[in-house]
């Protein structure tokens, strides 16, 4: 069954006032219109990661849904450029940038499609996700954002963990951490259309957790699938978990109201009883299906008989 989550909205996007195009994004044109020919389009902002960016696009190509994959390249010189741009599965555009997020950004300045998402290297989709997304926005019109569960995995394809997702709350985003990953977050064109909000490119690795309190203050109605749609590989090379993502998150821990910043403490608790009392700890064994670098070609099939939400040390 999905969690919807739709809160009080502060005020319709057309009784707000426009927002100048240069706070949301530095010297890009304006967003691209609406292609109604495409369903999906799919970000990845890429750079040195060849044999990772190969299994990326192997598992979007086959969702068996119409989906435009926009790959922005930043000028990667490890061999990447000698086939990426003769795939024909993408849209690849070669340019400097000044990090993931003006990547992205500028990939979501290209998308045509109606559900947008970002999708890094080194994660993939799992076979359907995108048709479990489809059939999610199409019965339900008023929700905007979406949440999929996801697959930890090393960098063979080997399960580590997992994590299923609730609807993120404001505060304990801004002053704790970010519980969605953008792998599998899925959304309208509207939010970045009729809402603005793309990344701030000033930021290397926490720009996610920005994002989605921005989402949150705007009071977004979102919703969880209650599905797994994608998986997270452990490269050894994750900039999500280095030490200036941690700076980056901490900035955004301290611009949060002091109050709830003190409240941290019950923050954190609340968010562990809401996924105790909502079965987000407990799952049954089960399998899924990825590429992986020794067999890039075909899913290859992973059993999982002991699921675990804890990560190994």
């Amino acid at each position: 069954m999905y969690r919807v989550f739709t809160p009080k909205r502060r005020a319709s996007a057309s009784s707000r006032q426009p927002r100048p195009p240069g706070q949301f994004s530095v010297d890009r044109p304006v967003l691209a219109k609406h292609h109604p020919t495409v369903r999906f389009s799919i970000v990845t902002p890429s750079y040195r990661s060849s044999a990772w960016l190969k299994l990326c696009i192997a598992s979007v190509a086959d969702q068996q849904v119409e989906v435009e994959h926009i790959v922005q390249d930043a000028g990667s010189d490890d061999g990447t450029l000698d086939w990426l741009l003769q795939d024909r599965r993408v849209r690849a555009f070669v340019e400097k940038d000044q990090g993931m997020y003006d990547a992205i950004n500028r990939g979501l300045d290209r998308a045509r499609g109606d559900v947008l998402a970002f999708l890094n290297c080194d994660e993939q989709y799992l076979p359907g996700a995108l048709g479990t997304v489809a059939a999610f926005f199409e019965g339900h019109p008023a929700v905007d954002v979406a949440f999929g569960d996801v697959v930890f995995a090393g960098s063979q394809g080997q399960y580590l963990s997992h994590r299923k997702m609730q609807t993120p709350l404001k505060y304990h985003t801004w002053t704790c951490h970010l519980s969605t990953l953008s792998c599998a977050t899925f959304f309208r064109r509207r939010i970045i259309d009729e809402e603005h909000l793309l990344f701030d490119p000033r930021l290397r690795d926490g720009g996610d957790g920005k994002w989605m309190v921005s989402l949150l203050r705007r009071a977004i109605p979102m919703a969880a699938l209650g599905r797994f749609t994608s998986v997270f590989s452990f490269t050894g090379a994750n900039m999500s978990v280095g030490p200036n993502a941690r700076r980056e998150n901490r900035a955004l821990c301290l611009s949060a109201p002091a109050w709830a910043r003190r409240l941290r403490p019950l923050l954190i608790l609340h968010h562990r009883l809401r996924r105790l009392f909502g079965g987000l700890y407990f799952q049954g064994p089960f399998a899924y299906d990825i590429f992986t670098l020794a067999q890039p070609e075909a899913r290859r099939r992973f059993q999982v008989a002991r699921p675990t939400c804890r990560l190994p040390r």
